[in-house]
């Protein structure tokens, strides 16, 4: 039974991402984080590789292109950050305020967004295994993760990855989907580990 592992890997740390920018390049924590998950993933036989046009992501990919050299990940507006769904009745109170500045059209796009993501990427392979690389972003990815437990539509938030940290799903067609690891961080070192603390869509 052939299978799609997706190697979901969130870009690394942005400079003055504390001040909340919208993108930028990579600080210097970042630029080592994209380093050391390169390293990680040095001996995965990728079949595919695909980017978030943002900088911060196109720079992790460069990075990891330079030591993976393999590598060709193209850019995907299906990786772009974005809010994936928007309120529910059962979302629990605490995460309301979250929604306060956010637009039904930002939230719309971002549901129409993931839809096609999951359509791309969590569908079996039809010959032999996949092993596809996304570098997205923290709510990109917890939206995979959400998808692959069937878990409630705002269970996304909450489910949080670190800069540069390492998920990977597997994906079969006469089973579910399986989680593999989620937010491996075995590849850093405890001074880069950074983004956990973050609660925006970095």
């Amino acid at each position: 039974m052939p299978s799609r592992y997706l190697y979901l890997v969130r870009h690394g740390e942005q400079q003055d991402a504390e001040h909340g920018l919208p993108d930028g390049p990579l600080s210097a924590r970042g630029v080592r984080q994209a380093k050391a998950i390169a390293e990680r993933l040095g001996g995965v036989p990728f079949t595919g590789a695909w980017t978030s046009p943002l900088q911060r992501a196109q720079e992790t990919a460069r990075i990891m292109t330079e030591r993976l050299p393999a590598l060709e990940p193209q850019p995907s507006a299906l990786l772009m950050d974005c809010i994936p769904s928007g309120p529910t009745p059962d979302l629990p109170h605490a995460f309301e305020p979250f929604f306060g500045g956010v637009t039904e059209e930002e939230i719309a796009a971002g549901e129409a967004q993931m839809s096609d993501a999951l359509a791309e990427w969590m569908t079996p392979p039809a010959g032999s295994d996949r092993h596809d690389l996304l570098i997205t972003h923290n709510f990109v990815i917890g939206w995979f993760v959400r998808e692959t437990f069937g878990a409630p539509t705002w269970r996304w938030l909450g489910v949080n990855q670190a800069n540069c940290g390492l998920t990977i799903i597997r994906v079969r067609s006469a089973k579910p989907p399986v989680l593999v690891t989620h937010n491996d961080l075995g590849h850093l070192a405890p001074e880069i580990r950074t983004g956990l603390t973050v609660a925006q869509p970095y």
